[in-house]
């Protein structure tokens, strides 16, 4: 198992600030500008609704990020590396070291009978489950962008340095939180950690794509060497509610009524 150690930045005599390092579990809140300020991204709730970005589905408060994993843009990483716990500061990183240079292989030109929706300028579509830009309507034509908004732009990041994790157990929910919007409820047992799982994560397909990746994580950047995934059923947990019952009451009689022979005459 490797062991990562942050490096001291000795600033004047008698004063040690310790910057952050490769594998370390930091919490970051922040806001994501492009070059004509259109906020793209962000961590705070308010902000995300006032610029019509706000996901219901999303959590925010601040994020935990692995330093040196590909959690963020390269930019940004090698920014937050310079500095310590509680700073807060602005960053403007160029195209190259944020979303990339705009790719011309990626715009594509497509009959107007492909796409599930009317198109027009400027419009979001899905495409064989990628997003693009429409660029141009010709004729019976539509010429879409698959590059990332946000590709060949200067990119400015407002963003604060929360804290340093240190706690295994802080370390293990902060990656929950990442991978499923929610913080988990986890057990911590010396080096074994007991995730125990939401019921309604049964029906999530993301769970069950994610939660693998979420335990290889687990084991592979912190100092746990086992990871439980509990499911605790209980009478109340699984019963359906009352409206439910007679739904599913009235369904079988249904049923029931239509596997009736008719009366012949």
């Amino acid at each position: 198992m490797e062991m990562f150690f942050t490096n001291p930045v000795i600033l004047d005599p008698g004063v040690i600030i310790m910057t952050i390092n490769e594998g370390d579990f930091i919490k970051i809140s922040y806001t994501g500008k492009l070059e004509d300020g259109t906020i793209f991204d962000t961590t705070n709730e308010e902000v995300a609704k006032v610029h019509n970005i706000y996901n219901s589905n999303g959590r925010y408060g601040g994020d935990v990020i692995i330093i040196g994993v590909n959690q963020m843009i390269a930019g940004l990483e090698e920014d937050i590396k310079e500095h310590e716990a509680g700073y807060e500061g602005t960053v403007t990183i160029p195209p190259e070291k944020a979303f990339g240079d705009r790719d011309p292989k990626l715009l594509r030109d497509l009959p107007l009978r492909r796409l599930e929706q009317k198109p027009h300028e400027g419009m979001m579509v899905q495409f064989e489950g990628k997003q693009a830009k429409v660029l141009k309507v010709m004729g019976r034509h539509a010429r879409l962008d698959f590059n990332s908004p946000m590709a060949g732009q200067m990119i400015t990041y407002d963003y604060k340095i929360e804290a340093v994790l240190e706690e295994l157990k802080e370390k293990a929910v902060g990656l929950s939180a990442l991978y499923m919007a929610k913080e988990m409820d986890i057990e911590i047992d010396g080096t074994v950690a007991r995730v125990n799982v939401p019921l309604e994560f049964n029906y999530s397909q993301h769970w069950l794509n994610t939660k693998s990746q979420l335990a290889l994580d687990m084991l592979k950047y912190t100092e746990l060497t086992e990871v439980l995934y509990v499911e605790t059923y209980t009478e109340e947990l699984v019963k359906p509610d009352s409206e439910e019952e007679e739904q599913l009451e009235a369904e079988e009689s249904d049923e029931s009524e239509s596997d009736e022979p008719e009366d012949s005459e």
